[in-house]
């Protein structure tokens, strides 16, 4: 039986007469005011412009007597790299301090919107979201609802955080390395990096073949409502097609053919032994929810000779950003950008276009090879965070160094390389109080595999909804 969340109660609450679109964008205001100054998650505001907006909404429910749509009146933050009309789209940088406001909403916005939801404001990422810490020179940095003194992840660590701490019930992401998944698991949320193509985008995104809109939520009912509304084709994307099938569609009995359980997908050590305990742990407990074959996969046997995706990944992600932003620019502002941010446009300026051609090659490779292995309706079970948490600003210790976290703390890159869906479950917490995730891969198009998944998840392992010392976002 699905577990409704934050999101199904407030559209109930606001639909059914309960309480008003007015009450519920108020309410999303006070908790952000009162919440947000000792997380850092939110950086820009439309209070005024949103509470018009929720009027407005109030008023159509009266005059017409029913929803305005499946998210009729519910507040959503929107990440600072997707477009808001009226609003500025800084993308954590002061590159784009002074960027003008938006025309128009971006694709996932837009598609809120149009479903009813009423956008309050925007939240943090790193700069021009490189990293998995939201961290910035601009803004600050966004700490973790479960433990400040570390990071929520990132890079829509933002959004996570105000999920997680109940400020809102929804608010939007970006996967192109992780960015989805990452957050989520540290901040105790489910996340859905969906196949490439499900979504469609525009602009065209800095990381052209790795990156995707994705949603995040307290439950896997509100995260499937969410996916529902931003499927689908959208002009100007070559990879966006209407999906095969009904992705969402709930097949009875739709389980796993196989379980390919791994600690790594590419050779870059053993994990830490919280990490590895922790995966076994789970590991073990998602492979007794199915009665199918289970096999282990050694780190290098995964894409073996192929090479390694993680570190293709870097090439194609840093040369992408490069270009999406303009060599010239880069140099231009490489010593005003955070040390972080600076050391990956560097690795992307020494990217000759022989390794690029190469690596995108390699690629294809990758994704055949992943094909294969799930064939016909296998998952990948591997940890989807391979360390136990990073701090505030990116150390890994306390007397550690702030700048570009290591490939050897990442397991989500290699999805983005080859377009599988992806999906984090809750299932922990570490003793240093941040959350860890199940990372769940399906085969190409089955992004309703992965959910029907979660749901028997948890079904059988239950996770709190939100921080300790928080509250789920309520207005009845």
């Amino acid at each position: 039986m699905p577990v409704p969340g934050a999101i199904r109660a407030t559209s109930a609450a606001i639909s059914s007469g309960r309480t008003s679109a007015v009450a519920a964008v108020t309410e999303a205001l006070r908790r952000i005011e009162e919440r947000d100054g000792a997380l850092g998650a939110v950086v820009a505001l439309r209070a005024e412009d949103a509470l018009a907006d929720a009027h407005e909404s109030d008023r159509k429910r009266g005059r017409d007597g029913r929803p305005v749509g499946p998210l009729d009146g519910v507040p959503v933050l929107v990440k600072d790299l997707e477009d808001v009309a009226g609003m500025p789209t800084r993308r954590g940088s002061w590159m784009f301090a002074d960027a003008p406001p938006a025309v128009v909403d971006e694709v996932v916005p837009a598609l809120l919107r149009s479903a009813g939801a009423i956008i309050v404001g925007k939240t943090n990422l790193p700069e021009v979201a490189t990293e998995g810490f939201t961290d910035n020179l601009v803004d600050g940095p966004t700490r973790n609802p479960w433990n400040p003194e570390y990071s929520p992840g990132g890079s829509s660590g933002g959004s996570a955080a105000a999920i997680s701490s109940g400020m809102v019930p929804v608010a939007t992401a970006t996967d192109g390395g992780g960015s989805v998944r990452i957050p989520a698991a540290m901040c105790g949320l489910v996340g859905l990096k969906p196949t490439h193509g499900a979504v469609g985008r525009w602009p065209v995104l800095d990381w052209i073949d790795l990156s995707t809109y994705g949603p995040m939520a307290t439950t896997v009912e509100d995260l499937r409502l969410l996916f529902s509304l931003m499927i689908g084709k959208v002009n100007g994307d070559p990879s966006s097609a209407p999906a095969p099938w009904d992705v969402l569609a709930q097949i009875p009995s739709n389980a796993p053919s196989h379980l390919v359980i791994a600690d790594r997908t590419s050779p870059l050590g053993p994990l830490p032994g919280d990490v590895a305990e922790a995966f076994r742990s789970a590991a073990q407990n998602f492979a007794v929810l199915w009665d199918v074959p289970v096999m282990h996969l050694a780190p290098e046997d995964a894409f073996g000779e192929l090479g390694d995706p993680d570190l293709d990944w870097f090439t194609m992600a840093t040369a992408d950003h490069v270009a999406g932003l303009g060599r010239d620019r880069v140099v231009e502002w490489l010593d005003r950008m955070h040390p972080a941010t600076a050391e990956f446009m560097r690795m992307g300026l020494a990217v000759d276009v022989d390794e690029y051609i190469a690596t995108r090659r390699r690629r294809a490779l990758f994704t055949r090879r992943l094909d294969e292995l799930l064939d016909p309706a296998g998952v990948l079970v591997t940890p989807t965070v391979a360390a136990t948490g990073w701090l505030a600003d990116g150390r890994l210790t306390p007397d550690g160094v702030s700048g570009l976290l290591p490939p050897e703390v990442y397991s989500t890159a290699v999805q983005n390389l080859t377009g599988h869906p992806a999906i984090t479950l809750p299932a922990g917490i570490y003793p240093n109080g941040v959350p860890y995730g199940l990372q769940i891969t399906a085969p190409r198009w089955r992004d309703d595999l992965l959910l029907d998944i979660a749901e028997a998840w948890e079904s059988k392992h239950p996770w709190p909804r939100t921080a300790p010392g928080f509250d789920e976002f309520r207005v009845d």
